[in-house]
């Protein structure tokens, strides 16, 4: 009898666990439309080039030729999808129209990545871990920015919290088949050798346990994904010319803003709270009774590894804030059990004033990333310009244009076309340094007549910039090889004439 209720209580609390799960799936992907849906855009650049090459991928196979940056690492011979996987999952988002598609992935990826948070959080036995994990919602307005991006930082973001949760409960094997599968998704598995490492050594300072099988098995996960990939060994040379510039000087060459650190109140001003929560974190190691144990370490290590990183690339704003908030919730937890066991009145308390710190916080970070969302650049952006090119220029036509970063929205609407540049500057100067110096010649107007320089080295016939590269229309409309021949609200493209 005594078993048959145990049994009836196990059924009861496992339905119990999953309904509050899907509860919580189903509020963050409320609060994720809340602030995808400010807005008609895609939150940045990189969205368009996503969404676009998943469709290729349906409609051609997994492994499309791709022939688009022939000038650059990812040319056709060299190519390597290092978003292989997310691509893969993103596919089922490009059955209708592809921006709202790219939109509902943005959602659905953050929103379980929030999920596996609060799986952690569970896992820590921390109490009231459902509001802890609505948490990720009022630690950062930045960091909701970029979980709103149709980009791998979701993913990679519950990946990370997964492998954690494994080694933290000692389930090593595991993480051997989830290395493999995020080296397939994304190229940072540095962080992953970051945080497992970090974890062994927590637990040999505080436990006296030195213990290596973590760090074998993502190795070998690692190791395996890199030699069972569909673009070895292509891969191989892509991590060492996309992964060295980074960790070298960010500054060489003009890469995206997202490498470059935050001016530190601007940091202060989107993510004031995940500073707080490390703080308050730390000053309630300072209130326990007992030393603090290997686990509370292990994410004290961590969050303190994403800051220094995150002082260095502002990108890092969309792994910081979430870590801050799992090691404040673990490092309060012996406190807030004790209360719970010692101080009846606590279980109205504690919850009430966890709610009053996240209910405001929660309303004003959504409220500001509804705001900047508002601020991203038309999806409209060149679509009549790209529109034309492809109707009115041969198949694969070279198309020379003046900024790197536009190829991700021209990609998006033409790729009947090839492109000189594009997803990150490193692509081409890796390829060729000297190619690449004289594209930012050509694209700043410091090469008079730029006609000849276009069509001889970069083989371009037609040429789009945008209104604001002032100095290179100037010498362009000086160039009599140079014609203009379509002009919009966003853009210009000429037709170099051959002598």
């Amino acid at each position: 009898m005594r078993g048959h209720i145990n049994q009836m209580i196990a059924v009861t609390q496992r339905w119990q666990t999953i309904t509050a799960g899907a509860g919580l799936l189903i509020l963050f992907i409320s609060l994720m439309t809340t602030i995808q849906f400010a807005t008609p855009n895609l939150v940045g650049n990189d969205g368009y080039f996503h969404i676009k090459f998943s469709q290729i991928m349906r409609q051609q196979g997994l492994t499309p030729a791709f022939p688009w940056l022939p000038l650059t690492i990812l040319n056709q011979d060299n190519f390597f999808d290092h978003h292989f996987l997310f691509h893969v999952l993103l596919i089922p988002f490009t059955y209708s129209d592809l921006r709202e598609g790219a939109k509902w992935a943005s959602v659905i990826f953050s929103s379980f990545a929030f999920l596996v948070g609060w799986i952690f959080l569970r896992g820590q036995h921390v109490p009231y871990a459902a509001l802890w994990s609505l948490g990720f919602f009022a630690v950062s307005e930045a960091f909701l920015y970029r979980m709103s991006m149709t980009r791998v930082q979701s993913l990679s973001l519950l990946m990370l919290f997964l492998m954690l949760h494994l080694t933290l409960v000692r389930h090593y094997r595991w993480l051997l088949p989830l290395a493999f599968i995020y080296i397939w998704l994304y190229d940072a598995f540095i962080l992953i050798l970051v945080i497992i490492s970090l974890c062994i050594i927590a637990r040999w300072l505080l436990d006296r346990q030195f213990n290596l099988a973590p760090l074998i098995y993502t190795i070998l996960g690692l190791g395996l994904g890199v030699l069972i990939n569909p673009y070895f060994p292509n891969n191989l040379l892509f991590i060492y010319h996309h992964l060295l510039p980074k960790l070298t000087d960010t500054t060489a060459t003009g890469v995206g803003g997202e490498w470059y650190p935050y001016e530190t109140w601007a940091l202060v001003e989107n993510s004031g709270l995940a500073l707080f929560a490390f703080v308050a974190g730390s000053f309630a190691l300072s209130l326990r009774e007992r030393r603090i144990d290997s686990h509370t370490a292990s994410l004290f290590l961590i969050t303190i590894f994403f800051a220094l990183i995150l002082f260095r690339s502002r990108r890092f704003v969309e792994y910081y804030p979430a870590f801050a908030l799992l090691f404040c919730a673990v490092a309060w937890k012996p406190l807030f059990q004790q209360w719970l066991q010692t101080r009846a009145g606590m279980r109205r308390i504690l919850p009430l004033s966890l709610a009053l710190i996240l209910v405001p916080a929660i309303w004003f970070n959504i409220e500001m990333a509804r705001e900047d969302l508002q601020d991203s650049k038309s999806y409209q952006q060149y679509a009549k310009a790209a529109n034309w090119l492809q109707e009115n220029t041969p198949p694969q036509s070279r198309i020379f244009q003046t900024d790197w970063d536009d190829f991700t929205r021209l990609y998006f609407y033409d790729t009947h076309n090839t492109y000189t540049l594009g997803l990150d500057p490193t692509y081409m100067q890796s390829q060729d340094a000297e190619l690449y110096e004289l594209w930012q010649n050509v694209s700043r107007g410091l090469v008079e007549p730029p006609a000849a320089t276009i069509v001889d080295t970069f083989g371009a016939e037609y040429v789009l910039t945008d209104l604001d590269h002032v100095r290179f229309l100037y010498v362009a409309k000086a160039d009599p090889r140079m014609e203009e021949i379509y002009r919009d609200e966003d853009a210009v493209i000429f037709r170099v004439i051959n002598q």
